[in-house]
């Protein structure tokens, strides 16, 4: 008997993998509110990470209640899901080689091996899901996996005072960063101060897990529809003041992953699935909802494919050879039109709507693709 998909889960799935294609690659410069924030505060695409992280830990409560999963079988996951990130990192350097008329073996090796780099989304997704389900297979109790995630954020945020007390979130010194620099190493981070994705980052993103756990637990249980969107909203309510006392002592960062940072998004992502509950049972709500239900039904792979289909049109040398083939779709379209900014936005739209017939026929034959 196929399993009864959950609206409200698949919606916000959905939320987060269309904010995920929608601003992958921008072509230009796009409206501020649409970029990350560069150190500290948060915009828009700042929630579509920690979204995915609180989903797949809802998703994992879900699975749960059917069958705990095997240890095998949550190690076989995270291996699948890390060698993917690799794999995806590894094309886009094997690309971008190619597209420069570089590609050899000692050049391959130089980037990919030499100067690669292990970590990135799907590498974090990987570890916070194993830390996480570990922690709430072994815990099992609903208040004891609350405790355990508000400790690994007490953690994190010690760490970051203990280490720096003077200025635990500069820049330029920081525990994060002082991570990142032992391993992977100075090498193998994305940016040269920090790695968005890196090692200790992922302290606050098995807490992002978890409390999406707890959340997944409120969507299975057997209390009337109305009292689980009330307990949804009360938590978001909750989150948000918690992580307006918390930012008075850290900041809100996306690239270090901190407690108000967590705390923020939890509240958005209860709310959220508080919303969508609201309104799945509103036909004509349920109409204009049902593109992210269809993207939420496959995330991870079409995460995975917009990166590769990524891969070759920006690295694919365009008909003047001067640029790759993005772009060159980008100044033939809607580059400058009305603006730069609504020009450059306006294509990322329609980038993933371009998207949007594929998750719907994989919707409609009821193709899941899990990895």
């Amino acid at each position: 008997m196929p399993i009864k998909r959950i609206y409200a889960l698949d919606a916000l799935r959905g939320t987060a993998i269309v904010l995920m294609l929608l601003l992958s690659s921008p072509p230009d410069k796009i409206f501020s509110a649409l970029e990350h924030a560069h150190w500290s505060g948060m915009t828009i695409p700042d929630a579509a990470f920690p979204m995915f992280a609180f989903a797949m830990g809802a998703g994992a409560a879900v699975s749960m209640s059917r069958r705990t999963p095997s240890t095998k079988k949550i190690l076989r996951r995270t291996a699948v899901l890390f060698a993917l990130g690799i794999f995806l990192n590894v094309t886009w350097d094997i690309f971008e080689l190619h597209f420069f008329n570089v590609l050899t073996p000692e050049n391959f090796f130089d980037v990919a091996i030499v100067h690669g780099r292990p970590f990135g989304i799907l590498q974090r997704l990987a570890l916070t899901y194993l830390f996480a389900i570990f922690l709430a297979r072994a815990i099992k109790n609903d208040t004891g996996i609350f405790i355990a995630a508000v400790v690994l954020l007490i953690v994190s945020s010690a760490g970051f005072h203990v280490y720096a007390p003077d200025n635990p979130f500069a820049e330029e010194y920081n525990i994060s960063r002082a991570v990142d620099y032992l391993f992977p190493g100075a090498n193998h981070i994305y940016e040269p101060t920090n790695d968005p994705e890196g090692l200790y980052g992922t302290i606050g993103g098995t807490a992002s897990v978890l409390f999406g756990y707890l959340a997944g637990k409120i969507l299975i249980d057997t209390a009337p529809i109305r009292d689980k969107i009330f307990l949804l909203t009360a938590a978001g309510v909750i989150f948000f003041i918690a992580a307006g006392v918390w930012s008075l002592t850290d900041i809100v960062s996306k690239k270090l992953w901190t407690a108000p940072y967590t705390l923020i998004n939890a509240g958005i992502d209860a709310l959220l699935l508080a919303l969508f509950m609201k309104l799945a049972d509103v036909s004509i709500a349920e109409k204009f909802l049902r593109p992210l239900k269809v993207f939420g039904t496959n995330p991870l792979f079409f995460f995975a494919a917009n990166c590769l289909v990524l891969d070759v049109l920006i690295f694919t040398p365009s008909p003047t050879e001067e640029l790759g083939l993005y772009l060159w779709f980008y100044q033939h379209t809607t580059q400058g039109l009305v603006s730069t900014e609504f020009g450059a936005t306006l294509f990322c739209v329609l980038w993933t709507l371009l998207w949007l017939p594929l998750a719907e026929f994989f919707y409609r034959r009821g193709i899941v693709i899990k990895l």
